[in-house]
């Protein structure tokens, strides 16, 4: 069953390996980016390899950039842990698409799965 998932910060670092496995998991990906030139940029490259891969506006800080989602969302959180980007640094212990994989593996759960858990490592923490 193809899924339309949802991923914020996509642009890049974390948020893209996970639009992209998503994506060549057969998904179709919503690639959520503040800067909507960033997220075309993004999404581009992924395109041209025939992911279906769709930028869009938001913003989690502004209301008006989330009224166009869709109404059945479920909701988990996950620790990526030391990641290699930007923010993480060369230094990290762990690559993007590694950071990645408990996103990826929330995201493809079925329909009966976990909502409002925090998780990492595939295995839920405490908050």
């Amino acid at each position: 069953m193809k899924r339309t998932v949802l991923v914020s910060g996509a642009n890049r670092g974390i948020g893209l390996a996970i639009t992209r496995q998503l994506a060549e998991l057969g998904n179709s990906v919503l690639l959520g980016s503040r800067d909507l030139g960033a997220g075309d940029a993004a999404a581009a490259p992924l395109r041209s390899l025939g992911l279906d891969v769709a930028s869009i506006h938001l913003d989690l800080t502004v209301a008006a950039t989330m009224k166009e989602l869709p109404p059945s969302v479920k909701v988990n959180a996950m620790c990526p842990g030391w990641v290699r980007t930007r923010m993480g640094g060369e230094s990290a212990t762990r690559t993007p698409a590694e950071g990645a994989d408990d996103a990826v593996w929330l995201a493809t759960l079925p329909e009966d799965g976990p909502t409002g858990g925090f998780f990492r490592n595939r295995k839920p923490i405490d908050w």
